[in-house]
């Protein structure tokens, strides 16, 4: 029983590279409400968050970047040496984060939650879960990825991963073994397999769909089943520019979920979106032509906003291409203003537009809501 009545939680941990967050992902394609705790733990020591100055005070000021941020780099080549900064940093940041935690399971309107955390198992949180899931992958994986997804040297790769329990420790501890060292068609037949089993039918919400009005815009949700046809939309409207294979978009289903905008069950449009670490972000519009654009983009932009914030983000971020990002009046009447990443002021927010912006495309942004999880002090 999870500590939160009404909830089935889902506790999701596994070594570093072992896929936690596709895992995560995919389970919020499924209908979960997903937190990453690993994301939190960065948010918290964030020159506007309350860890921060305990992390100075702990660790000195020459973690600081000349910006006055956290080197979080800096302050990793010390903890993940020492045993003893490592519990002495867990000690400041762990509590913030639970208690981020319990304010978004306590917020959230899904009654499936699921909790990605590297270190679930060695904490409080262990028992707060109705299930536990383990992500595992061969070392060659985890180095692969960690090279090619975060830049690490093998030496530096190699230190992270030694830094660890082995995985056989975490595995006996699994509810669902998750083998993420294949290919995402591999990983989500495991995933859903693992859902239709596991999860309690009183808690998936089952929606209708509303009979469309003839003529009408409408929107829907794309899974996996449908990366063919998402892949064939973005190669036509793209012109070849960006040609993506059903291969091309299955991957993307790992970071990211497709709106398909519809007129009389035909696609001529659709949106490719995400929510992570309570930033809402389109990397992603495509829209067939001749559709009138305030329209086209209202309806699908209503449909993110809404679900962004069930989803509990603070802001949304546009990355529009700049045939798009010059028809300001249509963004405008939305509530969407050009910005850069330093015009944002909160650090999480910057990051998240830093790391996300494609290159040549040109940002808007609209804040969702006021209260943030986890505040100034």
């Amino acid at each position: 029983m999870s500590a939160w009545q009404g909830k089935f939680v889902i506790g999701l941990t596994g070594n570093i590279a072992t896929g936690k967050s596709v895992v995560r992902k995919m389970l919020e394609h499924l209908g979960a409400y997903g937190i990453d705790a690993d994301a939190l733990a960065h948010r918290a020591i964030a020159k506007d968050a309350p860890g921060y100055q305990p992390v100075l005070e702990a660790f000195g000021n020459w973690v600081l970047t000349p910006e006055g941020q956290i080197d979080r780099v800096r302050l990793g080549r010390i903890v993940f040496s020492d045993p003893e900064a490592l519990v002495q940093l867990e000690t400041i940041v762990h509590p913030l984060v639970r208690g981020a935690i319990d304010v978004l399971v306590r917020r959230s309107k899904q009654k499936i939650i699921v909790i990605e955390a590297i270190k679930l198992l060695e904490g409080a949180l262990r028992a707060a879960c109705d299930n536990i899931w383990v992500t595992t992958a061969p070392l060659e994986v985890q180095l692969t990825r960690l090279r090619v997804k975060r830049g690490m040297s093998v030496e530096v790769a190699r230190q992270r991963i030694a830094a660890q329990p082995p995985q056989a420790e975490k595995v006996k501890a699994a509810d669902v073994l998750i083998d993420n060292g294949g290919s995402f068609e591999d990983t989500w037949k495991q995933v859903l397999d693992a859902w239709k089993k596991i999860i309690p039918e009183e808690a998936i919400e089952i929606v209708r769909p509303e009979t469309p009005v003839k003529g009408a815009l409408v929107v829907e949700r794309a899974g996996p089943r449908q990366a063919d046809e998402i892949g064939r939309f973005i190669s036509e409207i793209s012109k070849g520019r960006r040609s993506m294979s059903e291969a091309d978009v299955m991957a993307a289903f790992g970071e990211k979920a497709y709106l398909l905008l519809n007129l009389d069950d035909r696609l001529v449009g659709l949106a490719g979106w995400q929510v992570e670490n309570l930033v809402a972000r389109v990397s992603d519009i495509y829209l067939q032509p001749g559709l009138a654009l305030g329209e086209a983009v209202r309806v699908l932009m209503d449909e993110i906003e809404v679900t962004s914030r069930e989803l509990q983000s603070e802001i949304l971020l546009l990355f529009l291409p700049p045939h798009l990002a010059r028809h300001s009046t249509v963004w405008d009447a939305l509530g969407y203003n050009p910005r850069t990443p330093q015009d944002l002021k909160v650090s999480a927010w910057e990051e998240a537009a830093m790391e996300s912006m494609p290159v040549g495309t040109v940002m808007f942004f609209k804040q969702l809501r006021k209260d943030r999880v986890l505040r100034p002090v």
